[in-house]
């Protein structure tokens, strides 16, 4: 579903060269569910800003569900993202002044599908999360887990087959947060799709498929 070979990043300015990844190889297979760890600046973020197409290596190749995903235009990066990945971010990134069924439709817009359809899309993916009593309220009005719960259903409105999720507990209390990685194991173990997500915490990490260690830009495990 994703494969990485011999992917390298190096961020560059007049003064300075940083090497975030250095000779990465991976492959995650279709419906696993994996954790990346390592160190605070160990390029575990920039890992996942590849995968989702939201940065370009140096070097090294990259494939997304089968798909060369490197020397895309802008379009086609855009469609490929939307089509086929689903984000879920620390922070949440809902738009404050959109009720909860609004921020989840958000993605299909980009699909031109019309309002109806979108509508009923986005009420079904909050039925999934449990949060098809919210559809009216607004991210204010609602508890960090809850904000996370949107989130998924945002990520996962309009059926992507991976999922990349960046420190999805990381703002959450542990009750929450549990919450939070039942509904991803069921996206994965359910739906059968792709779960890549980036966690410092070691026991939601080891209730995965497999951990990838990293540490200074490089795979270590």
């Amino acid at each position: 579903m994703i494969t990485l070979n011999g992917i390298g990043k190096v961020y560059r300015t007049d003064m300075i060269e940083t090497v975030a990844l250095e000779n990465v190889n991976l492959h995650i297979g279709e419906g696993e569910f994996v954790s990346i760890m390592g160190p605070s600046g160990c390029g575990k973020s920039t890992l996942l800003n590849l995968m989702g197409l939201l940065d370009t290596p140096t070097q090294g190749t990259l494939e997304i569900a089968g798909q060369n995903a490197l020397g895309l235009s802008d379009r086609e990066a855009a469609r490929l993202r939307n089509q086929t990945l689903g984000f879920v971010f620390q922070s949440f990134h809902l738009i404050p002044s959109l009720s909860v069924e609004d921020n989840v439709m958000v993605p299909l817009v980009y699909r031109g599908i019309p309002y109806a359809k979108r509508r009923q899309m986005a009420r079904e993916a909050l039925e999934q999360v449990g949060l098809s009593h919210r559809l009216h309220h607004l991210p204010s009005q609602l508890s960090g887990g809850q904000c996370q719960r949107v989130a998924i259903a945002r990520a996962v409105v309009g059926s992507p087959r991976i999922i990349l999720a960046d420190e999805p507990t990381g703002n959450l209390d542990s009750r929450m947060g549990a919450e939070v990685m039942d509904i991803l194991h069921s996206q994965s173990r359910d739906a059968g799709r792709t779960v890549v997500m980036v966690t410092h915490n070691e026991e939601q990490a080891r209730s995965t498929d497999r951990i990838v260690r990293f540490f200074d830009g490089r795979q270590v495990e």
